[in-house]
Parts: structure tokens; C-alpha cells; sequence
């Protein structure tokens, strides 16, 4: 039957199922969206992928933060459209986290908003999975990645498909948009059926409604597209998916997932993992 569905190539970017995905760097261990959270999810966490969101700022900078708005993470208020690159970055990025025990642990410890370059930068033997969280977005982003020559290790996403219709052109891998996910959802069972993009990266449930299955990621296997799941953050939910083929799952707790991968899938420890177990030998 595999024959009866066209394949895609499939690109090396999402080798090495299944992945561990630290979600906003994992936003339930330091300030989602920050050099805070990305960098120890892959010393500490050994992440293969980031997941991140991007928007603009007034004076053009691509920067890494997920709401319209300053407000919800950070000490300051107003639209990320309406400031400035300075402007954002004068705010705490870490005034507002709560960690695991309920305190403000990162309140002013110099945590800011990055731009995609800094984490890029900060970042450099990892995959990114971006997505354009605004129409305006898209172009920079794109040119940001190919001017230096990183298109290999970003993925461009985009929940409204309207946020990155003007960057067709760009030549790294393309994830799913919500668009892509309902068609494929609707159609996946229609011979010759296979949508135009590398990666289905979706939620379990949205809005009540089941959105995977092990049918669901079957189908999509026979075109070669990966499914990544997210946000999933318990130990039991992330064994059962894994259990069900997923190719990777996003989750804020890093540290559950390499424990579970590690444990289940014979993952190698990661180096925290490492530092905490006893001397072997005699």
C-alpha cells in the first residue's frame, strides 16, 4: 500500500528520531525565550532541537519572544512592534518566571529578550526550529538565516500560513502551518495526497478535539514526514507518544524527556544526567 502514496525525500534536519525539542528552551526551567533557557537545554538537556518565535521590532530587529506584547513575560508593557531593538531589550526578561517551586528566581539577573542572531550565535551546533509569529517577520527572518548561510539547521514555521507567505523562496526546511495540518488531517487516507512541507509538529488535542493518533502519524510515515508533537510535559504522556511513533516531542521539562529517553530508548545520558551518576569500576 505505501506505493499508492507519493514520498518525499525527506530531509536530514529532522534525522535522529525521536527528538528531544526543549519548547521555548524550555519554559518551566528558566524564562521561556531567552538565552537563560536555550543555552542549558543543550549543555545540560543535550536538546537536538530549539523551538522558538520571533517577531519585529520598530527599527527591524528579529527578536525571539513569543506574545504581541512585552507584558506577559518581561517588567514592561506595550506591543513588540511599537518599540525599539534598545527599547526591548532595557526590559527583564526574567521578571515575571516562576520556577518549579513558585519563586522569581530570575528577577534581576540581566535576563533579556535576544535576537535570532544572538541565539544563533549563542547556539551554533543545534537545530532551530523558528517560527514567524507575524506576517512582517518572515522576510528578515528568511534573509537573516540564508545571509549566513544557516538555512541547513532553522526551520521556518508558521502557525497561520498568512505569517510566511511571502518567504516561499526560502530554502531550509518548511514546517506544517495549521492550514497544512487540517488538510492532511481531512485528507490523509486520499491516494496521492502528500502536502508540501518536511514536518508535521502538532499539538495532541486542540480546542477538544483529538488532532493525533497512531493512525494520524502512520499515514504521514508513508510520505517520510516526521511528526513532532507538543507541548507535552509528563513523564507517562511523553512514553505513550513515544510508544506511538513520534519523531519528536517538544515539552518545557528538558529534563523529564532526556530521563525518559534516556531510561526507555536507551538514549545516552545527557551531561547532567552524566555528572549525577556514581563512578563505575572498582
Amino acid at each position: 500500500m505505501i506505493g499508492w502514496f507519493p514520498r518525499r525525500p525527506g530531509r536530514a534536519y529532522l534525522a535522529g528520531a525521536p527528538m528531544l525539542v526543549a519548547h521555548r528552551g524550555g519554559g518551566r526551567l528558566a524564562p521561556e525565550n531567552t538565552l537563560a533557557a536555550f543555552r542549558p537545554a543543550v549543555s545540560d538537556w543535550g536538546a537536538d532541537m530549539l523551538e522558538m518565535d520571533v517577531r519585529l521590532t520598530a527599527d527591524g530587529h528579529v527578536v525571539v519572544i513569543h506574545d504581541e506584547t512585552v507584558d506577559r513575560t518581561t517588567d514592561g508593557s506595550g506591543p513588540v512592534a511599537a518599540m525599539t531593538l534598545a527599547e526591548v531589550r532595557s526590559l527583564d526578561a526574567g521578571y515575571r518566571f516562576q520556577d518549579l517551586t513558585g519563586a522569581h528566581a530570575w528577577r534581576g539577573r540581566g535576563v533579556t529578550v535576544p535576537t535570532l542572531e544572538e541565539v544563533l550565535d549563542a547556539c551554533p551546533a543545534v537545530w532551530i526550529n523558528v517560527e514567524a509569529k507575524e506576517a512582517q517577520v518572515a522576510r528578515p527572518l528568511a534573509d537573516l538565516v540564508v545571509r549566513r548561510g544557516e538555512q541547513h539547521r532553522v526551520l521556518l514555521a508558521a502557525g497561520d500560513e498568512a505569517h510566511r507567505r511571502d518567504v516561499r523562496d526560502y530554502p531550509g526546511p518548511w514546517g506544517a502551518s495549521r492550514r497544512d495540518c487540517r488538510l492532511f488531517w481531512a485528507l490523509h487516507r486520499t491516494p496521492f495526497f502528500t502536502p508540501d512541507v518536511d514536518v508535521f509538529q502538532v499539538p495532541e488535542v486542540w480546542n477538544g478535539k483529538r488532532v493525533l493518533t497512531p493512525g494520524i502519524i502512520e499515514e504521514a510515515h508513508r510520505r517520510n514526514i516526521p511528526v513532532q508533537v507538543w507541548t507535552v510535559d509528563e513523564p507517562d504522556d511523553m512514553r505513550r507518544l513515544l510508544s506511538w511513533g513520534v519523531d519528536g516531542i517538544q515539552t518545557d521539562r528538558p529534563d523529564l524527556l532526556a530521563r525518559v529517553l534516556t531510561e526507555d530508548r536507551g538514549r545516552p545520558p545527557p551531561p547532567c544526567m552524566r555528572a549525577a551518576q556514581p563512578p563505575s569500576g572498582p
